[in-house]
């Protein structure tokens, strides 16, 4: 079955950098679009960045456009999102889900950021 297992989330200050990992099984991942997404206390679910296929083309939410790198590594099935200079807004469970993974339901755990001082 589909699967996502999202890692390296954590506590960090202000102003400072984590990078996710989320490894995908289950399908032929390099046919399809990769997305991130977030999700904050009392909030919906938004979608923070996507990559194509290949690698090639990324799209972000203007609010972590700059800050925030996704990319992906087709032979080992993960895509990651680097985050700079991260602000307390960016706190949220952070999740990975392939294009239409969304409206399919299939989400992993998730990974918690903490921005806080």
């Amino acid at each position: 079955q589909v699967q996502f297992v999202e890692s390296g989330g954590g506590l960090v200050q202000p102003g400072g950098s984590l990078r996710l990992s989320c490894a995908a099984s289950g399908f032929t991942f390099n046919t399809f679009p990769m997305n991130w997404y977030r999700q904050a206390p009392g909030k919906e679910r938004e979608l923070v960045a996507t990559i194509s296929r290949g690698g090639g083309t990324a799209n972000y939410v203007s609010s972590v456009r700059g800050r925030f790198t996704i990319s992906r590594d087709n032979a080992k099935n993960t895509v990651y999102l680097q985050m700079n200079s991260l602000k307390p807004e960016d706190t949220a469970v952070y999740y990975c889900t392939r294009a239409s993974g969304a409206v399919r339901n299939e989400w992993g755990q998730g990974t918690q950021v903490t921005v806080s001082s």
